[in-house]
């Protein structure tokens, strides 16, 4: 059954969040297909409107002095849908990892079939006191949706990434209004755009088959600095990574601290 976005709760509360929309142009690049970007926007609205059906939204959660706040977050593309395609765009809850509450996501093509699974870890966050609270007391009351899992165990999805060295700065943006989202820091759909805009382009859009991995570690606020840099990386372990054509680290920093906001690793593969 497909969900409504417009009125999260008007269809009684669904243990998995399911709609289909078509593809539409400002989320494709120059190839005809849906950027990587724009597959996170899909899954963050996903998120947010399931939350609202199952009563833990953004306004049930202020009502406690919670937020929710995303750590992690694993996608893995394996086709790129086209303009105009009419996709299924799914996700659900999935219990808990010690403080983190884990959602899976997943797009299905007009054939029913998945062609991008992703995987995230959320904290529930004190917003007085800015720190992680434990989940089980919100989760306990969510469906756990054992055994349905978007990503296998051996891909490892919203892993903790490790420190590369050796990174070179390859840009510097500065947090602006448009980066930012309710909780007034930058989105994290805008994090991968970031990343994507230090890439060289033609990677991109040749691109059919693609794995991202991003930590995000520290919140940016409207005007801080950030510089961001990358390095190829070639350690190519573990099924879902092998023989990528290309693989890059990322991390960015703020400026004035050099503290590192997040880190991420990209793989691409033609």
């Amino acid at each position: 059954m497909n969900c409504d976005p417009a009125n999260p709760k008007g269809s009684g509360i669904v243990d998995v969040w399911q709609e289909s929309l078509p593809i539409r142009f400002g989320v494709i690049d120059k190839s005809d297909r849906l950027t990587l970007d724009g597959i996170f926007q899909l899954f963050q609205e996903a998120a947010i409107s399931h939350a609202e059906n199952l009563l833990v939204g953004r306004e049930e959660m202020a009502r406690t002095g919670q937020v929710w706040i995303l750590s992690r977050m694993s996608a893995l593309v394996n086709r790129r849908p086209k303009y105009r395609d009419t996709i299924t765009v799914r996700s659900w809850p999935r219990g808990w990892d010690k403080l983190f509450a884990i959602r899976d996501y997943e797009i299905k093509d007009n054939n029913g079939l998945a062609v991008v699974s992703a995987r995230s870890a959320w904290l529930i966050v004190d917003m007085e006191k800015r720190r992680p609270l434990r989940p089980q007391s919100v989760l306990d009351n969510l469906p756990h949706n054992e055994g349905l899992e978007a990503m296998t165990s051996e891909a490892d999805g919203a892993a903790a990434l490790p420190e590369h060295f050796n990174l070179q700065k390859a840009a510097e943006r500065k947090a602006l209004y448009t980066d930012l989202d309710f909780n007034g820091h930058v989105n994290n759909v805008r994090y991968i755009q970031w990343i994507e805009d230090t890439m060289e382009p033609g990677l991109l859009e040749k691109a059919g088959k693609i794995r991202l991995d991003i930590n995000y570690l520290n919140e940016i606020l409207e005007g801080e600095m950030v510089e961001l840099y990358s390095v190829p990386i070639y350690n190519e372990d573990g099924p879902e990574n092998a023989s990528a054509d290309y693989a890059f680290a990322f991390e960015g920093r703020k400026k004035e601290s050099g503290q590192a906001a997040f880190r991420a690793e990209l793989r691409l593969w033609e």
